[in-house]
């Protein structure tokens, strides 16, 4: 067949754009945009085989397989498709698993099936020379593209440039129009500071902190897991220290014929049964809380399955994203907008109902993978900031007429 089918390891295609740029592989050192990436090897591509293109072939790893905001954007791209391994975590270094396998696979059956008279592979691991031979038996013609070295000199088996019909270099200046280094003063930028939206969830204090101090041990902070100051400035998460008492210890306390029996904390319940201990919560929280609806009550089937449809093909997944979508189409179908100032005299804690409906709508997009079944700790503030903002601009369009 007269086209062009692209393969590409973006493992070493990002990782070498990296090193060129920023000085170092890492991808997080990076901003892609990948809209003008894919473009720019579809141009490239038919340049160079004057052949029309068929496909681009994305093989990336990703966490137990799951696929990544990055990946969710290329996926539903034109004439992209994307083929994730495993990312493992040794000796303190992330690596692939199963992407040159699935590269090797990919590239042997299309030639084998006449797909394409010209392959591009994107890579410089030795590991698919005996794909590559294989293709060319089968009658097609094999360019190899590799990124500009950092140090000049090549960055890809020797074999496989040997090997290869025709070969390519994407120089800076190519790689530019898409990759751009994160670099600030000429010096690449430190981690970005927290949110203030996730310095103030940080800082709140937790329903369990409202335990007296009758009832901790003498060695305990009054709140031992409240946000500290950290070196640089930001609020950090300080882990409770051992010896804590345990919910069930406190109903022990609490216990008939106990030595010291703890009184009840004011305004408490049981959370779940009396060996569970007391919980202090505000006595008018759950009421209000109880009132509000969640998303799914105020969504029809026909709203639901066009979620989904935006989920898959337009949000990408980045926590604070994922919270601004929930919150978005909340707001949208929220028939009471009384609710809406209940909500933010909450501020910063979501109601319970409703937080743990939006972390389960957010692990819809991978943000458990690596986690033991939990979202990460910065993801779910990221998650909560983002629902907070788009609250926060709804109420402000709101009080405008009001002011006026």
């Amino acid at each position: 067949m007269d086209r062009c089918i692209v393969l590409v390891d973006a493992g070493y295609l990002l990782g070498a754009a990296a090193s060129l740029l920023a000085g170092e592989p890492s991808r997080s050192r990076i901003t892609v945009d990948h809209a003008a990436l894919i473009q720019g090897l579809r141009d490239r591509a038919e340049s160079d085989t004057q052949q029309p293109l068929l496909r681009i072939y994305w093989f990336d790893g990703a966490p137990d397989r799951v696929p990544q905001p990055e990946h969710r954007r290329l996926r539903v791209m034109p004439r992209v498709t994307v083929r994730l391994g495993a990312l493992t975590r040794s000796d303190g270094r992330w690596a692939q698993k199963g992407v040159d396998a699935a590269m090797h696979a990919e590239l042997t059956e299309l030639a084998r099936n006449r797909a394409c008279s010209d392959v591009v592979l994107v890579t410089g691991d030795g590991d698919l020379l005996p794909g590559m031979m294989a293709a060319k038996e089968h009658g097609v013609a094999v360019h190899l593209w590799a990124v500009q070295a950092a140090d000049g000199d090549y960055n890809q088996s020797e074999d496989l440039v040997a090997e290869a019909d025709e070969r390519r270099v994407l120089d800076r200046t190519w790689i530019t129009k898409a990759v751009r280094a994160k670099e600030l003063g000429g010096i690449c930028a430190p981690p970005p500071v927290p949110r203030p939206e996730i310095a103030a969830i940080l800082s709140a204090p937790l329903p369990e902190s409202a335990l007296s101090a009758a009832q901790r041990p003498a060695e305990q902070p009054e709140h031992p897991t409240t946000a500290a100051a950290g070196q640089d400035g930001t609020d950090q998460r300080v882990p409770p220290a051992k010896g804590v008492p345990t919910p069930k210890d406190l109903a022990a306390l609490r216990a008939p014929g106990a030595a010291h029996p703890a009184p009840q904390p004011a305004n408490a319940t049981l959370r779940w049964s009396s060996d569970k201990g007391w919980v202090d919560r505000p006595a008018a929280e759950p009421a209000e809380a109880a009132s509000l609806p969640t998303l799914a009550q105020l969504t029809t089937a026909e709203q639901r399955w066009a979620d989904r449809e935006e989920d898959i093909t337009t949000v990408g997944g980045d926590p604070y994203e994922v919270g601004q979508v929930f919150a978005r189409r909340w707001l949208e179908r929220l028939g009471d907008h009384g609710h809406l100032q209940k909500l933010s005299g909450m501020y910063p804690r979501i109601p319970h109902r409703v937080d743990g409906e939006l972390l389960r709508y957010a692990a819809r997009f991978g943000l458990l993978a690596h986690k033991d079944d939990q979202i990460d700790e910065h993801d779910r503030y990221a998650i909560r900031a983002g629902f907070w903002r788009e609250i926060d601009v709804r109420t402000a369009t709101e009080r405008t007429p009001a002011a006026e």
